[in-house]
């Protein structure tokens, strides 16, 4: 798994094993993250799964995902895990969402969790790649302490609740990582079997 961010690490692997599929984590490899210098969650996924291929001739999963806030003009988009800057926690990406949110009205919060999964195979075949979206909106201040990243302050609209106070099955269940992991596994099976 080309990632280095121990809560998606743990949240691919609950997806991934249901399917008995091990995850590796690419430090375990001594695979150093890649420089995502692309403009789209696609082209970061790419970049990151090739990447980690390279260095290790195993084939690699990797994702990019991040928020995508309507009333922000899709920011923060790809810069999601540094949205406050270079040295960003999650925390600091909150603070400084909800300090950009705070003039916007309820019904023009909404914003979508987005993300592309990709699969580089070792043999250099063209990578396979699939996306999910998590429709919901931002709240206004955080609820719960599960989960990573924007959960705390993502209101799911099925549950009428943050992400960050789902189970992890029932966010697996229903988010971007989820639903892109669980095309790009499709897409492996067919590719391979």
């Amino acid at each position: 798994m080309a990632s280095g961010n121990p809560g998606k690490i743990r949240e691919i692997a609950r997806l991934l094993g249901e399917l008995g599929i091990e995850v590796v984590a690419q430090s375990e490899l001594g695979v150093e993250d890649a420089e995502e210098n692309g403009t789209t969650f696609a082209e970061n996924s790419v970049i990151k799964a090739r990447h980690a291929c390279a260095l290790t001739g195993l084939p690699a999963i990797a994702d990019d995902s991040g928020l995508v806030v309507d009333a922000l003009n899709g920011a923060p988009g790809v810069y999601s895990a540094r949205y406050s800057g270079t040295n960003a926690t999650d925390d600091s990406n909150i603070d400084k969402l909800l300090t950009a949110m705070s003039d916007v009205k309820t019904p023009q919060r909404g914003a979508a969790f987005r993300c592309v999964a990709s699969f580089v195979a070792a043999d250099g075949a063209q990578a396979l790649i699939a996306d999910g979206e998590w429709r919901g909106s931002i709240l206004s201040e955080r609820q719960g302490v599960a989960g990573f990243g924007y959960d705390p302050v993502f209101l799911d609209p099925e549950s009428g609740t943050s992400a960050a106070t789902l189970t992890p099955e029932q966010k697996n269940a229903r988010s971007h990582r989820g639903l892109a992991l669980r095309k790009l596994v499709r897409l492996m099976q067919r590719q391979f079997s």
